[in-house]
């Protein structure tokens, strides 16, 4: 097994510097080596790292994608005032109009021609940059920086339990991991056009490392073996041969997972709490790498060892022994753990987890989600994984009843009950605990860090729509994008209940380049603006409309333009660093107030959104997070990036990505800023799921103002298309008959293919974002069939009195009564041994 790691550089001078050729690899012969090969002389920039060519069709149109084009100066510049002016007053207008000339004039066209230069012959101007924005972060990446997925359930109800639900995610994602390594797993496309697959060779085996100078990400490629997390105590068992090749049926998985959760049973919960050191990793990413070195200082001890098994696992399996009830429960166990302490000790979930890596995580009644680190890896690489993870359950599901059921891969393992036992080689299937030395140090860290933990928990809420009233079908029959008519959503229901028009974020995903990540979209437009203002005044329906389409049409046009890499957050923020480079070659201090080598955005990272974003997250980086306060170092900051309009841009009040895929029930993110939101939202056929989260800014009464637009809304396009006498959609003729005020009707919510179709509108194209927001084409859609997703509760909203105004107070009279979340449904191998590392079980106690 052989183990990378990846450092980000010591300045951003030295990012900027020639690239180095690739260090040799070391060869891994056990933990410890493995640990030990973690050194400066076996690092390299992540950003320029080169994919190995070999066969198969997974990378076969990496070598045929364009590069990442350096958009104009004055078309960016002009730009930053287009996307400026809805947030301005006239005299900033005219300010930042001042300040996008004196640029142009001066410090612009010289931070052009080095950037052009800096980029030649690097596979993307924005890579080095954009990795050193997320690696410099300090603070806690827990709900900032890394997103959630929550799948819906196993479409089967017997397998909707946490053992065995959990041991067939596990083999599907092997399955996955499987196919990447040979190359086996299609490319993503978009219109028949391949996009850029280099992020999956970063999702397995990787793990972000705190150093005093910043984060590294590491790599074993070579990695066999998984985590699992129970009641916060570490166990570790070996899946794949060093071919990659699953060892392990699905029953000798869950056999092994019964046994860790009997075990992890056998130590009561607030003494397992004391020893539970994924709480580390979620405190500040500086004290935590000093904690790691305290755990790898002393060479008699174990922990050095235990955390290489943790660090180079394929990824880290976490059963919960909770089971939330609400899907806000559900969003907020997904992305931060619960916080529940009981006679002085925290025994909530949020000691169940590690998150420097990807997480999969099932609760004790089956359900399930993603948590993952985000630096490497967008939401749309990661959404690709848990759509064939989900589509893989349901395929082998299918072929128990019919052998001849097709298959998601192109080739399988071979069936581990019939390989000859040596044919596994040096490989440990039985689950071994690891034991870590809890020296005095670490307890009374981990105490710290439990606190904080539960301070930053306690400071966020959820708030989840599950709006059924219409979805895709129905915007679609209306003539809009359904991506546009749900930003519209965003900011009318926001303007409803403040008055104001704010930094509105949604990523767009620019993998139709080499390496490509994302684009923002800034969502407040002037036309938008002149929609709100439209449609909270009082006019006529068809005014309404109208300004609506106004609105609609200039966001697919923008989120076409960032699609094709022509936006301005990126250029802008790839010149600032790059003017941070002059001034370190001129040996001024750093630029940056945090003092790192690349700038930060406020308290989150820099690239665009939370962590459900291109993580937004607090988790984007770049956009969607505050921008942070820069003190001019002694040569004058250049007059665009001194300009207050740039900082209020970067200062994202409405965090938002769109992520289209029936496989998920929900995902999301922590807001981007303070006095932010973090939307997440997904639109289903006939339904829009959205979950809200915010540093307790009133999420619960934005959610009831959304579902009231929403209600609104259609009755203004039906009122409309009534009196224009326009043709009739399929959607109105099956609406008729049902007249009255309807109280409550379930509906079964048919499921699309997890891929998505084929032949996509062109309206989809705006769905296009960094956390996923494009629909895959999965083949086999005829098997989805299979299962419904469940009744739903239908909530109508009453009809509006009046035909046009309705204010900010008449949002929840126009409600109906809160109806309950409808609770979901629950029920309730042979190898030889290759490493000693941890307490070995025996299975034949169980």
């Amino acid at each position: 097994m052989t183990a990378r790691k990846f450092m980000m550089p010591a300045s951003l001078n030295e990012s900027l510097a020639n690239q180095q050729p690739p260090k040799s690899e070391t060869e891994r012969s056990s933990p410890k080596a493995a640990y030990q090969a973690y050194s400066p002389s076996a690092r390299e920039p992540l950003a320029n790292h080169h994919q190995e060519k070999k066969p198969g069709i997974t990378f076969a149109s990496q070598d045929k994608l364009p590069r990442l084009p350096i958009p104009g100066l004055e078309d960016t510049c002009r730009k930053y005032q287009a996307v400026l002016a809805p947030l301005q007053n006239h005299r900033e207008q005219q300010d930042t109009a001042a300040a996008v000339q004196d640029f142009l004039k001066h410090d612009g066209p010289e931070l052009q021609a080095r950037l052009q230069k800096y980029a030649t012959g690097k596979t993307s101007y924005i890579e080095q940059f954009w990795y050193d924005s997320y690696l410099n972060f300090d603070n806690s990446v827990v709900l900032n920086l890394n997103p959630f997925f929550l799948l819906e359930d196993d479409p089967t109800p017997a397998r909707n339990n946490q053992v065995t639900r959990a041991a067939s995610l596990v083999i599907s994602a092997l399955c996955f991991v499987r196919a990447v390594r040979k190359e086996e797993l299609p490319p993503d496309t978009l219109r028949g056009k391949p996009l850029c697959m280099y992020q999956y060779s970063r999702l397995f085996g990787t793990a972000r490392l705190p150093t005093e100078n910043g984060c590294q990400i590491a790599q074993d490629s070579g990695s066999r073996h998984i985590v699992v997390l129970c009641k916060g105590q570490f166990y570790w068992f070996d899946v794949l041969d060093d071919n990659s090749d699953i060892i392990m049926t699905e029953k000798d998985v869950a056999l092994n997972l019964q046994v860790i959760v009997d075990d992890a049973e056998q130590t009561p919960i607030q003494e397992a709490a004391k020893g539970a050191l994924g709480v580390l990793s979620t405190e500040n990413r500086k004290i935590w790498a000093g904690l790691r070195d305290v755990l790898t200082r002393d060479e008699d001890s174990n922990n050095a060892e235990c955390l290489s098994i943790v660090d180079s696992a394929l990824f880290v399996l976490c059963l919960d022994y909770t089971e939330p009830k609400t899907g806000a429960e559900l969003c907020g166990n997904m992305l931060c753990g619960t916080s529940e302490v009981v006679r002085g000790v925290q025994i909530g979930t949020c000691t169940n987890r590690w998150y420097d890596k990807m997480q999969i995580i099932v609760c004790k009644n089956g359900s399930a989600g993603i948590n993952f680190e985000h630096t490497g890896v967008d939401g749309h690489t990661v959404l690709r994984m848990a759509s064939d993870v989900y589509t893989d359950t349901i395929l082998r599901f299918a072929k128990s009843i019919n052998g001849q059921a097709p298959s998601l891969w192109t080739s399988t393992s071979p069936d581990p009950s019939k390989r000859d036992p040596d044919s596994f080689g040096d490989v440990s299937t039985t689950p071994h605990k690891l034991e870590w030395d809890m020296l005095p140090e670490l307890s009374t860290a981990l105490r710290f860090a439990e606190t904080r933990l539960a301070d930053l928990i306690q400071q966020n809420e959820f708030e989840i729509l599950e709006f059924a009233g219409y979805g895709k079908n129905f915007i679609t029959s209306m003539g809009f994008s359904p991506d546009a008519f749900v930003q519209m959503a965003f900011q009318a229901a926001y303007y409803g209940l403040y008055g104001r028009v704010e930094s509105t974020y949604e990523p767009a995903m620019t993998k139709a380049f080499l390496h490509g990540r994302t684009e923002a979209i800034r969502a407040a437009t002037m036309e938008s603006t002149e929609f709100i203002k439209t449609f909270w005044a009082d006019n006529s329906p068809e005014q309404k409309v109208d300004a609506l389409k106004k609105a609609t049409q200039k966001h697919t046009g923008l989120t076409k333009e960032c699609a094709k890499a022509l936006g301005q957050d990126r250029h802008l923020y790839a010149l600032y660093c790059v003017w941070q480079r002059a001034v370190d070659e001129e040996g001024a201090e750093a630029a940056s107030s945090n003092g790192c080598s690349s700038p930060r955005e406020g308290s989150s990272p820099s690239p665009p959104n939370s962590p459900t974003h291109d993580t937004n997250p607090n988790h984007n980086v770049l956009s969607t997070s505050e921008s942070p306060s820069r003190k001019p170092p002694p040569q004058q900051m250049p007059a665009l990036f001194a300009d207050p309009g740039y900082d209020r841009l970067n200062t994202t009040i409405i965090s938002t990505s769109n992520c289209g895929n029936p496989a998920l029930r929900h995902f999301g993110f922590g807001p981007s800023c303070a006095d932010g939101f973090g939307i997440g939202y997904i639109i289903k056929e006939d339904s829009i799921s959205i979950c809200i989260s915010s540093k307790h800014r009133q999420t619960r009464r934005f959610v009831e103002s959304l579902e009231a637009y929403f209600g609104e809304v259609k009755r203004l396009l039906r009122s409309v298309r009534k009196e224009g006498g326009a043709g009739r959609s399929r959607v109105r003729e099956s609406e008729e008959g049902k007249r009255g005020k309807v109280i409550k009707a379930d509906t079964m919510q048919s499921s699309a293919s997890v891929g998505g179709r084929e032949g996509r509108e062109e309206e989809e194209e705006e769905d296009d974002d960094g956390l996923g927001g494009c629909e895959f084409l999965a083949p086999f859609s005829l098997y989805y069939v299979i299962f419904a997703l469940g009744s739903l509760h239908l909530n109508v909203l009453r009809g509006m009195a009046d035909d046009g105004f309705f204010d900010a107070g008449m949002l929840l009279q126009a409600l109906k009564a809160s109806q309950e979340d409808k609770e979901r449904p629950s029920d309730k191998a042979v190898g030889h041994a290759k490493r000693s590392i941890g307490k070995k079980l025996r299975l034949n106690e169980y």
